[in-house]
């Protein structure tokens, strides 16, 4: 394994034939031979041969010799997708494999959508266990880079890497509650993001719409990513409002990224509410003023009309103040509850409810909850639940948050499928899950994923390439791939380049397709048949291998980034 060049390897490298009475190449690991190359840049595709030698590609194009060959005749090979909005953090811990992911070509899981799996303070770490859901496990990090590490010690199938979060670093120094940073701890929450750069965090993330991120204000933000952007760092933002006020949540994000003189990211990028649907033209043409203004504004999306958070998303933040726990205890006192049901039923205009915006309790689906008792729930609608239990929608959601001791894991129709189709094909856009990576056994069957988890990527290349013809095939695929990777300023992974790391998956573009729906979630995808990690194959033939060679993908601030703390 490794290194075996002989006379004319440059020459098979670049597709030219050996001069004459030159020596053949020693055969390389594994050729992928005569398959339609696309690699990444998103021009024209070609037919050739991509091999790998240990864990790099060390030739594009051409013809090639393995010692290992793969006829790819017919099929498309292109580098491994990017999911920039991963919540693999807790599934990766049960189920290394990340079956679901694997199976639509993820080989790199970004995470860290305004929480993240460190810096955690010790008080953190002893309420983790008490908040945990059906996936239990020990903590056993204390900062992300700790995290990091321990998932690739443990063994996983895909790649990782992570932003710090926002919240985390807030919930470090000031807890959950509504206030403002003093002076002193906003020098300490600097240095935590300094650290989390130094360990190879991608950037800052944040989460505005959900308590107690949203407590947040603009300057703090700024700060946070001050210190990132010295390292190289990119902010990336589920934006304080996705709806009615989406155009003012863009011009934070825009000015964050401004003062910081870091590039920015809008997380799973949407138009949520019927009213809000015909907004499309003008936030693209906000997005690319800034572009023009030399601020890199880019996006990522998920591609489904539906949405998936929490029923803490259809309540008053106020309410949520102090955590989880003190949310509940609120909700248990009649004159508390009272104001809550008003404010669900009429919400001011400081905070934004997904059930309204929805537009009837029809459109909301209940897909997780802790409780045994209540998990005969799973899949049914609010107004179902509602209707079967005799209270409103809005009493029913109050107390099923009281008796799971959760936010309880909910589904919103928010979204208009013009726009989402229409927001494929934008050049600036890359793809995200927003799920974890589940398998379709063991504990995952105890609860609902959106069913993005299982198709969000083959559902971009199935149903909004091929049959909508919302976007071309390699542009597609350099917007699941280079163009992430670009963004992240990863230099040696998302193309498929000599000396890049042999990040490579093979799929059919004719039948590459989802399957997964709410009625019916835990359905892999189709159309993907090999993938390697690495240069590991992890899926062969359409089934996984149980190969976890990935490995920590950090950021480019990774060990220049100054203080660490003690």
């Amino acid at each position: 394994m490794g290194g075996r060049f002989r006379v004319g390897c440059a020459l098979v490298a670049l597709g030219i034939a050996g001069a004459a009475g030159a020596q053949p190449a020693a055969p390389y690991d594994v050729v992928i031979k005569g398959g339609t190359i696309y690699d990444g840049s998103g021009g024209a595709p070609y037919v050739g041969d991509v091999a790998i030698e240990g864990d790099r590609i060390v030739a594009v194009g051409g013809s090639a010799k393995g010692e290992r060959e793969i006829d790819a005749t017919g099929l498309a090979v292109a580098p491994g997708f990017i999911n920039m909005l991963s919540w693999a953090t807790e599934s990766l811990i049960e189920d290394g494999t990340a079956q679901a992911d694997i199976r639509q070509g993820v080989t790199l899981e970004v995470m860290g959508e305004g929480w993240s799996m460190g810096p955690l303070s010790p008080e953190m770490k002893a309420l983790a266990p008490q908040r945990q859901g059906d996936i239990k496990y020990k903590v056993e990090w204390t900062t992300l880079g700790d995290y990091l590490d321990f998932l690739a010690k443990k063994g996983i199938s895909p790649n990782v890497a992570s932003f710090v979060g926002a919240t985390t670093v807030r919930v470090h120094e000031l807890g959950e509650r509504d206030v403002d940073p003093t002076p002193a701890q906003l020098d300490r929450m600097r240095a935590l993001v300094r650290q989390a750069m130094n360990e190879g965090a991608m950037g800052v993330g944040s989460s505005l719409i959900y308590a107690p991120a949203f407590y947040a204000e603009t300057p703090e933000l700024v700060a946070l990513m001050q210190e990132a952007g010295k390292c190289g760092g990119m902010y990336i933002s589920h934006m304080r409002n996705e709806g009615d006020h989406i155009q003012k949540a863009i011009d934070e994000l825009i000015t964050i990224a401004r003062e910081s003189k870091a590039p920015a990211e809008i997380y799973h990028l949407k138009l949520a509410g019927q009213n809000n649907w015909g907004k499309l033209d003008a936030v693209i043409a906000q997005v690319e003023k800034a572009r023009s203004e030399g601020i890199r504004v880019t996006a990522d999306m998920y591609t489904y009309t539906a949405g998936a958070t929490g029923l803490d998303a259809s309540m008053p933040l106020w309410v949520q103040d102090g955590g989880l726990e003190k949310w509940i205890e609120r909700l248990k006192d009649p004159a508390t509850r009272a104001r809550v049901l008003a404010e669900m039923r009429k919400p001011g205009q400081d905070w934004e409810n997904l059930m309204l915006q929805a537009g009837s309790p029809e459109k909301v689906i209940l897909i997780a909850f802790k409780n045994p008792a209540l998990k005969k729930y799973t899949g049914k609608t609010l107004a179902e639940v509602s209707k079967e239990r005799g209270t409103s929608p809005e009493d029913t959601a109050i107390d099923l948050v009281i008796e799971d001791g959760s936010r309880v894991g909910t589904a919103y129709f928010l979204m208009d499928e013009a726009n989402v189709r229409r927001q494929v094909g934008l050049p600036w856009m890359s793809f995200g899950s927003d799920e974890e990576a589940p398998a379709t056994d063991g504990v995952f069957t105890q609860y609902n994923n959106h069913p993005r988890a299982f198709g969000n990527f083959a559902r971009v290349l199935g149903k909004y390439v091929r049959e909508d013809k919302a976007a071309t095939l390699p542009d597609a695929i350099r917007r699941l791939s280079a163009f992430p990777a670009e963004n992240l300023g990863i230099k040696d992974r998302g193309s498929l380049k000599k000396g890049h790391f042999a990040d490579v998956v093979v799929f059919d573009p004719a039948t590459i397709a989802d399957h997964s729906t709410f009625q019916d979630t835990r359905r892999y995808a189709t159309g993907m048949r090999d993938v390697f990690v690495n240069g590991v194959q992890v899926l062969k033939d359409g089934e996984h291998t149980g190969a976890k060679p990935g490995r920590v993908v950090r950021g480019p601030g990774t060990g220049r980034c100054g203080q660490i703390l003690d």
